[in-house]
């Protein structure tokens, strides 16, 4: 038995009673379609959305990768470049000691002295290869820059959680500690204790291998610079230890550690994530301020502040050796303070961009 609509549809009796809807032309009826699933989002992939697409973030993000990559492969970039950082060469220059040619022997052939072309020319008086100096005097600003900033925060981690978490007197203690070590002027410190340090650590004539007077600043940094991040990081975990996920673990039995490094810890790393990018500029400036005043990194060891020191006496003659290496530290230092902002805006819920 079947009956016809007045769509065109006919309704079609089954031999128990049941009623089907048949539509006209021999078709079934479709399903209505459902709705878009919709997924979710991290607050990690959303940080990475607003880092994406902020313009100024990639650009120094790129650039600040370059130099790192640079830093990483100088060995390969000499042995593909064909010159070492500590080659000198008299006959590059003239008797005064300047480079020949012009902008400081700047010369992309080999029809020179050497044989070999000098992409950004030759030092004064010692007619060593500019450009490869650079790329070593990158990694050995990186080096000493990424080193110390991760021991400080490692340090200041733990210690910020710690007087955060606990509070009473070890928090009292703790920060009494931080404004007694802020009170000492970084630089002034610096000077007059990395040279005491080298003295104890030399050998029986004094010298000091260029890796222990890496050593020595790097130490000295982190010595200094765990300072704001603990005090960062306690203000963190002082809301944070009152969440409802740290009761459910103190009621379930959990130690005092395991709160702290399993529970805690482990959201704050936005934050000091941001302070360790915004950290590496400021300690690659401090290294060359301390190689410039020759406290520091010092020959041969190749470094941009060194560089600039270097360049002191020729800066009338021969401005391009002291461009150089300060447009290659204004770049870097630049570029880490842009992109350090940046994932500063992407890591802030409240952030506008």
């Amino acid at each position: 038995m079947s009956e016809t609509t007045t769509s065109g549809d006919r309704l079609v009796g089954s031999a128990d009673g049941d009623v089907e809807l048949a539509v006209a032309g021999g078709g079934s009826a479709e399903s209505p379609k459902r709705p878009k699933e919709l997924i979710g989002r991290s607050p990690n992939q959303l940080a990475w959305v607003r880092l994406k697409r902020d313009r100024t973030a990639m650009v120094s993000g790129i650039i600040v990768l370059l130099f790192a990559v640079v830093a990483i492969a100088a060995p390969l970039i000499e042995w593909l470049y064909g010159y070492g950082p500590n080659v000198g060469n008299s006959n590059l220059l003239d008797r005064s000691g300047l480079p020949l040619g012009y902008l400081g022997g700047i010369d992309f052939t080999s029809n020179n002295a050497s044989n070999h072309p000098h992409f950004l020319g030759v030092e004064p008086q010692t007619g060593r290869d500019i450009f490869i100096r650079l790329i070593y005097g990158a990694r050995t600003s990186l080096v000493i820059a990424v080193s110390a900033s991760i021991i400080s925060i490692i340090i200041g981690a733990v210690i910020g959680v710690m007087a955060g978490y606990f509070g009473g007197w070890i928090d009292s203690v703790l920060n009494w500690f931080i404004d007694f070590m802020l009170a000492f002027p970084f630089i002034l410190f610096s000077i007059a204790a990395i040279p005491v340090i080298n003295t104890w650590i030399g050998d029986e004539v004094g010298d000091v291998s260029p890796t222990k007077r890496i050593i020595t600043i790097i130490v000295i940094f982190s010595v200094f610079g765990w300072l704001y991040t603990a005090r960062l990081v306690r203000g963190q975990v002082l809301s944070l230890r009152e969440r409802e996920y740290v009761e459910a673990a103190r009621a379930a039995g959990a130690s005092g550690w395991h709160i702290m490094f399993r529970q805690i810890l482990p959201n704050l790393w936005a934050p000091i994530l941001v302070t360790f990018s915004l950290s590496l500029p400021a300690t690659v400036t401090a290294e060359a301020a301390l190689s410039f005043l020759n406290i520091g990194v010092i020959e041969p060891t190749p470094d941009w502040g060194r560089m600039i020191n270097a360049s002191v006496p020729w800066i009338q003659a021969d401005p391009m050796y002291t461009f150089i290496p300060g447009f290659a530290i204004w770049v870097l230092v630049l570029t880490f303070n842009l992109f350090g902002d940046a994932l500063r805006d992407a890591l802030d819920p409240k952030s506008a961009k």
